[in-house]
């Protein structure tokens, strides 16, 4: 990616700060006992850094809850996953509220870069976390075929999001060129620590935008991923008031009119583009007991 050599330094203090988080993450080392038959097994224990009960509890439930593409978890896995999420804090996933990177409160001159990690991908579903500084945007985009959960870790955000009025067809009740009328769900601040959101394929504000209002770090859960090869690629949208292209020919009330929206696909905003950096917090176990 094209980035100016002033905003690549620095993203590059970004990432080192986030990285050091690490160093930072305290895991206490239990004391190794002189039995010589739990010598070698205790020893193996010490050297790797126990991963947080509450995020195996979240991958081992992802794995249970995601069928893949197709389907939706039914009431229950979601309340299951919402429970999860709700209890998990920064440090979960080796973040601190105290990094640099959280801290910041200067003019932010440009366009800031979002940055991301994957926690962990499969075909069913993806853990990944989001990394906004203040100001920075998620453009309004979609989620085909999805089910997503967002937590928000740290940090204060502007949430906007949209359900299509009519999620099966695209051409009844159009205006002119690709306009398509979606009612607006969600457009409220958030301030973390805040209950875990859903979004469904239809329902929940598929369509959202993410403003970052301070430095902030979002877990998302999404089941199953964005695939181009099975057709779920993203799209992004721009939203029009309701009100420019009403014409006085629909049934939307007047009074409801504010809740309503007209959304028009757009190419790929340059704003979408993201950093990818490598995830260096407790690390998942894939296999075997925990």
């Amino acid at each position: 990616m094209m980035v100016e050599a002033g905003g690549l330094v620095e993203q590059r203090k970004d990432i080192m700060k986030i990285r050091h988080v690490n160093n930072k993450m305290r895991y206490i080392n239990k004391t190794i006992k002189k039995n010589r038959s739990y010598k070698k097994r205790k020893l193996h224990q010490d050297v790797v850094p126990r991963v947080p009960k509450v995020l195996q509890q979240l991958f081992l439930s992802c794995r249970e809850v995601f069928k893949g593409p197709g389907t939706v978890p039914p009431a229950s896995d979601v309340n299951k996953l919402c429970s999860i999420l709700d209890k998990m804090k920064p440090e979960d996933v080796g973040l601190s509220r105290n990094l640099e990177f959280f801290k910041a409160t200067g003019v932010v001159k440009g366009t800031p870069r979002v940055s991301y990690t994957t926690i962990y991908q499969c075909d069913e579903f993806s853990l990944c976390i989001f990394f906004l500084p203040a100001t920075a945007v998620i453009p309004l985009h979609n989620h085909p075929g999805m089910t997503v959960f967002s937590k928000l870790l740290l940090g204060k955000m502007h949430i906007k999001s949209y359900d299509w009025v009519d999620p099966v067809s695209s051409q009844q009740s159009m205006p002119p060129s690709q306009l398509r009328l979606a009612r607006l769900k969600a457009d409220s601040v958030f301030t973390a620590p805040c209950d875990t959101s859903v979004l469904y394929p239809t329902t929940g504000g598929n369509i959202h935008q993410f403003t970052a209002i301070t430095p902030c770090a979002v877990l998302d859960v999404l089941g199953p991923p964005y695939s181009k090869e099975d057709d779920r690629d993203c799209s992004y949208y721009k939203d029009i008031p309701y009100s420019a292209f009403s014409n006085g020919e629909s049934t939307v009330n007047e009074e409801e009119s504010d809740y309503f929206g007209w959304l028009e696909e757009i190419e790929v905003p340059e704003s979408s583009q993201m950093d990818r950096i490598e995830y260096l917090g407790p690390q998942i176990i894939e296999s075997g007991s925990y």
